[in-house]
Order: structure tokens, then C-alpha cells, then sequence
């Protein structure tokens, strides 16, 4: 599985666009709903929402508009989800949004804004709960170390790198 990051709108939010033999998946098309679809190459077969802020969502009408694809969300939390070669896990880690699932691939978790490199999701917006981020933090530390995080902005990281930083939290 390929993964390439594009990071879009004003926050610089991370876009990731999955490709298995010109099979695509989407996560988090936050906004420029155009350099998004310019790196689709082939068949697009869904649309991941790790949560619902805006700069998260905010170019996901417009490429619902040109292609009707399924979105994998909150909605499927706990589920094995198998489309064409893709297989990936939804898993609620609510704290920084009630709403907000990672995407599991194998070894690969897109978080959203659960994890970032060197630190934690905000808690203090609308639907934040730092009880619960410190219970998908606990969860979170269950996982490998060889565990690679993809963050909703900023780079990439490992739980292993993480790890110390996490028992923080607690």
C-alpha cells in the first residue's frame, strides 16, 4: 500500500491518499477538494473520516459531488473493513472529539489529531474530554512498538517514539 500525505487548507491539515493497484482510498479531505482529486489516478473507493472538524471535512461534499463513494466513519467503530485490497480496522480513541476513530492498516494507524509527533490532541474544544483521551492513550499503549502513526498534521512518528511521551498523560 502506497501512502502520500498532502497537506491542505489553511492548518495545514494531512490528507492521505491510499493506493493499492490504482485503487484508492481518501482520509480527511480537509480542503482543496482539487489537489486532492489531482492525485487520484484510477478507481476511488472511499472516503475515511477520522472526526468531524472542519478542517478535516472541509472539501468532502465536493468530492462526494464527483464521485459518490462510501464514507468510513465513527458509525463503523470496532469493524474489520475489507474493500478490494484494503483491509483496515475502525477504532474509537474519543478525547480530543467524541466522534474521532483511527484507521488501522496492518502496522500503519492514521489518528487524526489523537497522537501527534510529541504530543496529544486538544481537549478543550467542543466535544473534548481529557478522561477520555487518557483512555485511548491507555488503549494506544496496548499497540506495538512498531506501530507508525499518521497524524492529522505535522510529521509522521512511532509509537516507540511516542510511548514515553503518552505515559505522560496518564
Amino acid at each position: 500500500m502506497k501512502v502520500k500525505r498532502i497537506v491542505v487548507g489553511p492548518l495545514e491539515e494531512n490528507c492521505y491518499i491510499l493506493n493499492i493497484d490504482n485503487n484508492y482510498l481518501i482520509i480527511d479531505p480537509g480542503d482543496e477538494y482539487i489537489k486532492i482529486l489531482n492525485e487520484i489516478k484510477g478507481n476511488l473507493l472511499g472516503i475515511l473520516i477520522t472526526h468531524y472538524h472542519f478542517d478535516h471535512i472541509g472539501a468532502l461534499q465536493d468530492i462526494l459531488d464527483y464521485k459518490n463513494v462510501p464514507i468510513y466513519d465513527y458509525k463503523s467503530i470496532n469493524k474489520e473493513v475489507n474493500i478490494e485490497k484494503f483491509n483496515f480496522r475502525i477504532i474509537n480513541f474519543p478525547g480530543h472529539k467524541e466522534d474521532l476513530v483511527g484507521f488501522l492498516f496492518d502496522n500503519k494507524l492514521f489518528s487524526g489529531d489523537f497522537i501527534f509527533e510529541g504530543t496529544i490532541g486538544r481537549t478543550d474544544l467542543p466535544g473534548g474530554n481529557y478522561k477520555e483521551m487518557q483512555e485511548s492513550i491507555k488503549k494506544i499503549l496496548s499497540f506495538k512498538n512498531d506501530l507508525q502513526i499518521y497524524p492529522g498534521h505535522g510529521q509522521s512518528t512511532n509509537l516507540s517514539k511516542e510511548r514515553k511521551n503518552l505515559n505522560s498523560y496518564l
